[in-house]
């Protein structure tokens, strides 16, 4: 069974254990910024792949409208030929075994994922309608059963909040 650590609430909210337990599975350390940004790079020589993750904790002056609806914090990836932000993340999965962590938002019926392997690798899966988590993967048409499978693994985690 894989070592898998994981996170998530409503309003969840990142800690300094949980940055160091992501840093640690992806392999490198973040840089603390003022403000609570927290960056890391990645690099996978092999491929010549890099990418920056960047963590922002707590976004300062978010509407009310929205923080009524979401936890206040961003997850942004920069890489060489795109950018890629998930905006309210509401948890993440670790897995030492995988080498990846997959940061989600779901809210609404959705799930959105942003996976980050450990050899700089990122895939963005967004609006999954929460059925397909739990469908039958083998039922599915194949555009679908990459997505599905990635995050169905968040479904359970939510279980306490339905």
């Amino acid at each position: 069974m894989a070592e898998i650590d994981a996170a998530a609430s409503e309003q969840f909210a990142f800690s300094d254990t949980d940055l160091d337990r992501i840093a640690s599975v992806l392999g490198a350390d973040f840089n603390r910024e003022s403000g609570g940004t927290a960056r890391l790079e990645l690099t996978h020589e092999e491929s010549g792949r890099r990418l920056t993750l960047e963590v922002l904790p707590d976004v300062d002056a978010l509407p009310a409208e929205v923080a009524d609806r979401q936890p206040p914090n961003l997850v942004s990836v920069y890489a060489v030929n795109s950018f890629l932000q998930l905006q309210g993340c509401t948890g993440y999965i670790a897995s030492e075994e995988l080498g990846e962590v997959i940061f989600f938002g779901r809210r609404g019926g959705t799930t959105n994922g942003l996976v980050i392997e450990r050899e700089a690798g990122c895939s963005l899966y967004a609006n999954v309608d929460d059925a397909l988590l739990s469908s039958d993967f083998t039922e599915l048409p194949p555009e679908l059963i990459m997505s599905s499978v990635a995050l169905s693994m968040t479904e359970t985690i939510f279980d306490d909040f339905e």
